[in-house]
């Protein structure tokens, strides 16, 4: 049996955590829960900032999350959510938003990463909401997502932010220039009705967009759909040892990747997160394996997704240490 020992060497926006567990989870039942991560705020009007962050997955059962607004706790949210319109801000204003998860015993944990946003200014005497967002589209991603898309609405003050509706509740916020997202965390086989609706600075909302209905597939899948993509591998020496060096891209969700699970030969390798703020194009990372040659390597990533559920796997590819061509050898299983 080969022993692979990885050692961290693409800087100080990565963490690598101990091989074969879940990164940044608390492994020991005991304390309390990690700091959310992926914590992103963005301005959905003059008054309102949406603030998103990634579900606390681990031993520790999250009960809740609080939200802060700089020192003042804004408001406290079920521990199956994770995200809030957090409203009656002040216009033209720079806000600092950090996220808290809280154990069943409401021990709050850490707190996140600070985020900032800022509110656009105030329109006076604005009562014209934008035109209804048009030609909405959706299709299923195997049977936990679903991506949607529409065309854009109008305003004679532009539009502030799209908010997505699954039948009547609001499950999600994007920025007035996107016109598509990805919604995970949905179940196996079941029908689900999306709309959309344009809010504008002064907090005028659109009528709703014309319903997208769509069902998941039955079952469980291999998340094909959520899985990285354009997965590369190849291998390089340096002072005598070996190293992979991976990069893809990440796969689309409606928040941000921040942990990802690492495979070789079929078995987890590691997991790493991102310490930093993740690149939104390709993601690149590189691990010693050892200083023998000719050693053949099957590897494959996963990423966990904004609800806490893990994505599919990449298209499994292999390397072998000093080849002659030193590349990706594009074998797909």
């Amino acid at each position: 049996m080969r022993r692979v020992s990885l050692a961290l060497i693409c800087g100080s926006l990565l963490v690598l955590t101990a091989c074969g567990g879940d990164a940044g989870n608390n492994t020991g039942g005991e304390g309390p829960p990690p700091a959310p991560m992926g914590v992103t705020a963005a301005a959905g009007s003059a008054t309102t900032v949406h603030v998103m962050w990634n579900a606390v997955s681990g031993d520790v059962k999250v009960a809740g999350y609080e939200v802060y607004r700089g020192a003042t706790r804004v408001e406290r949210v079920p521990g199956d959510e994770h995200m809030l319109d957090v409203t009656r801000l002040t216009p033209s204003t720079a806000y600092v938003f950090t996220v808290r998860a809280l154990d069943a015993d409401g021990n709050p944990g850490p707190p996140s990463e600070p985020v900032r946003a800022t509110t656009p200014i105030e329109v006076a005497a604005d009562r014209t909401p934008p035109t209804r967002p048009g030609r909405p589209h959706g299709r299923a991603v195997a049977s936990r997502a679903a991506q949607l898309d529409w065309s854009a609405s109008t305003d004679a003050r532009g539009v502030v932010s799209y908010d997505i509706y699954q039948g009547g509740s609001k499950i999600h916020s994007v920025g007035g220039g996107q016109t598509a997202t990805v919604v995970t965390g949905l179940r196996p086989g079941t029908a689900y009705t999306f709309t959309v609706r344009a809010r504008d600075a002064a907090d005028n909302l659109s009528p709703a967009s014309a319903a997208v209905r769509l069902t998941t597939a039955p079952g469980a899948d291999d998340g094909h759909g959520t899985a990285p993509t354009e997965f590369r591998v190849s291998s390089h020496r340096a002072d005598g040892a070996y190293y992979l060096d991976l990069s893809w891209l990440p796969p689309r969700t409606d928040g941000v990747i921040t942990e990802y699970r690492i495979d070789l030969d079929g078995r987890q390798a590691t997991s790493l997160v991102w310490g930093g703020t993740p690149p939104s194009g390709r993601a690149t990372y590189s691990f010693y394996v050892g200083r023998d040659t000719g050693v053949a390597y099957r590897v494959r990533i996963r990423a966990k997704l904004p609800d806490g559920t893990w994505g599919g796997f990449s298209a499994e590819r292999t390397v072998t240490t000093g080849s002659a061509e030193g590349g990706d050898a594009g074998t797909r299983k």
